[in-house]
């Protein structure tokens, strides 16, 4: 198939998946008619059933933190995907697919050294990107950094805009994870776990957290959180991947089509905090219920899209959150045909379109990074939730165990 009728048969399937046929793992290529859907998955499928190689998983220093040593993990696929897993902040420093001449292209943006992650990648450090982090205790935004529980009132250290940003000054992103690996036939796992003291960013309780990262020959990146405590407290955790599928240094995003598997989203005040209602996208430039470019309404004049100078705002995904894992977003860049297919059982994606990347930012690929260079789709609990009884509750207490689970599939190389 020639590289037009593959862009074709990639961009039915993305308009299948804008009419709402998007349904399980796996069936974003199964969208569309066999005929153009074939084509996306053949470099994961055939090449595992052909040749039946095992993924690996392989790890090398990679630099050293507060004494503690870093280790990079490279996890392999045996179509070509891989991904690379830094134990600094879970983070996920690249995400790389052949291109057609067999040459790895860099889906992920991030930093090519741990002095660059240590430097740029917190707020705390000057910068506040988070790049490929593991994001807690709790993701997006506790406003004021102050939250109620049990009748007791806790605080958050302040870090942005007024409020407490991704767990406060010094979060998940920027604590040495504990790693542990397994392997079988089709996958291989990276799981790190960190135990966050009690009191520890003002959070109650002992708080034991695991993140698995699994790759399978599926084209297919899992990642499962679980956590427990000691003491009621509130938890929400994520990945803070940015994505070009064009490659980390290509340049802006805006090109690339957005899948929203949401109706309905939740706007912000003048601090980027959920006012409490649950909106209709419909009408709106927060509609990407069928395949639009990123860039098509980033610049209308709209008052959320002000706040956020761009897209930075929470959907609600459709369908029950908690069960198996339901699609929540599907984009493609129309030029290579690369896609990226995300499933969780997360009740929020936050879609953020890369808006405070202003240049002063050197990527992996010694690239500068400017504004919408990747976007980020954070799966989540709601911002805020801890302040808002009509959001779903990110209480945690003592015998029960926080779980959830989002899916990453890479096709269309």
């Amino acid at each position: 198939m020639n590289s037009l009728s593959r862009r074709q048969a990639l961009a039915a399937a993305a308009a299948a998946a804008g009419a709402g046929t998007l349904a399980a793992p796996g069936a974003a290529q199964a969208a569309a008619s066999s005929s153009a859907a074939r084509p996306a998955r053949s470099s994961s499928s055939s090449v595992s059933s052909s040749h039946g190689r095992p993924p690996t998983i392989t790890r090398e220093a990679f630099g050293q933190v507060n004494g503690a040593t870093v280790y990079r993990y490279t996890l392999a696929a045996a179509n070509g995907l891989t991904v690379r897993i830094l134990t600094y902040g879970g983070i996920v420093q690249a995400v790389q697919v052949p291109d057609e001449h067999g040459r790895p292209v860099d889906l992920a943006l991030g930093f090519a050294t741990l002095d660059d992650y240590v430097a740029h990648n917190s707020p705390q450090a000057g910068g506040g990107v988070y790049f490929g982090a593991l994001i807690g205790r709790y993701a997006n935004r506790i406003a004021k950094g102050t939250f109620t529980l049990d009748g007791v009132t806790y605080h958050i250290p302040i870090n942005n805009n007024g409020n407490a940003l991704h767990g406060g000054t010094i979060g998940f992103d920027q604590k040495v994870w504990t790693p542990s690996v397994s392997s079988g036939r089709d996958s291989v796992s990276l799981k790190l776990e960190y135990v966050s003291p009690d009191g520890e960013m003002g959070f109650p309780g002992t708080l034991t957290t695991q993140a698995t990262y699994t790759l399978d020959n599926r084209g297919r990146l899992t990642l499962v959180f679980h956590a427990t405590t000691d003491k009621p407290t509130v938890v929400n955790l994520t990945n803070h991947s940015y994505w070009n599928l064009a490659g980390e240094s290509s340049g802006n995003v805006y090109s690339q089509l957005l899948y929203l598997n949401a109706d309905r989203y939740t706007p912000v005040d003048s601090t980027q905090i959920p006012t409490g209602q649950i909106a209709t996208v419909h009408g709106t430039p927060m509609d990407f219920t069928r395949p639009t470019p990123v860039g098509a309404r980033i610049a209308v004049n709209n008052p959320q899209l002000l706040i956020g100078q761009g897209y930075d705002l929470n959907w609600v995904v459709n369908g029950p959150a908690g069960g198996a894992p339901r699609p929540a977003a599907h984009a493609v860049d129309p030029r290579s045909g690369r896609a990226l297919t995300i499933y969780t059982t997360q009740p929020g994606i936050q879609f953020y379109s890369g808006n405070f990347l202003t240049g002063t930012l050197v990527g992996t690929g010694n690239t500068v990074y400017r504004q919408s260079y990747g976007f980020a789709l954070e799966t989540q609990n709601f911002p805020d939730a801890p302040n808002h009884p009509n959001f779903p509750s990110s209480v945690l207490r003592p015998g029960q165990a926080y779980r959830h689970t989002s899916i990453y599939e890479i096709s269309g190389f």
